[in-house]
């Protein structure tokens, strides 16, 4: 629950954050299989997150922050799919993922890269079992992580009916 709490935290803008704190969505703490899915806020700040936890990355990163894939819905957003590198991204990062034979790319930002076309990422991650992300590193060269999507769809509909 420590780090349900923590990524909700990191994720959340605090005004909102500050409002309600999260709320789990669904029967078991809001997990469904690999991914959590909350909710917090209300009215026009209300947001619903499912994220999950890398399983695996090919370079271990000294002191590198936990990295994270999250799906987004808010009232006047759907579909914001995001990576938190658990890193400063270098300038003019490449980052894409793919899952299901469907290569999405991102832009970044600080620690998080944004895709620009969240509706093609979520298609892939309800198709398929796992999604493998590509990012540049700081001082060159990549790291590769790979994510589950064992419950994605689950948690996806989980926020969606409560995000509408």
């Amino acid at each position: 629950m420590r780090q349900f709490l923590f990524a909700l935290a990191l994720l959340a803008p605090l005004p909102a954050f500050a409002q309600t704190g999260p709320v789990p969505l669904g029967t078991d703490g809001g997990k469904f299989g690999d991914w959590t899915a909350a909710m917090y806020g209300s009215g026009d700040s209300q947001a619903c997150y499912a994220f999950t936890a890398a399983a695996a990355s090919s370079v271990n990163i000294p002191n590198r922050g936990q990295v994270l894939l999250t799906v987004t819905e808010r009232p006047n957003a759907h579909d914001e799919v995001t990576i938190a590198a658990g890193y400063t991204f270098p300038r003019k990062a490449v980052v894409s993922l793919t899952s299901n034979g469907s290569t999405v790319t991102f832009y970044t930002k600080g620690d998080t890269a944004f895709t620009t076309d969240g509706a093609d990422a979520i298609t892939a991650f309800e198709q398929g079992s796992t999604a493998s992300s590509t990012m540049s590193l700081p001082g060159g060269g990549t790291v590769t992580d790979n994510f589950s999507l064992a419950g994605f769809s689950d948690a996806y509909s989980a926020i969606t009916a409560e995000c509408p």
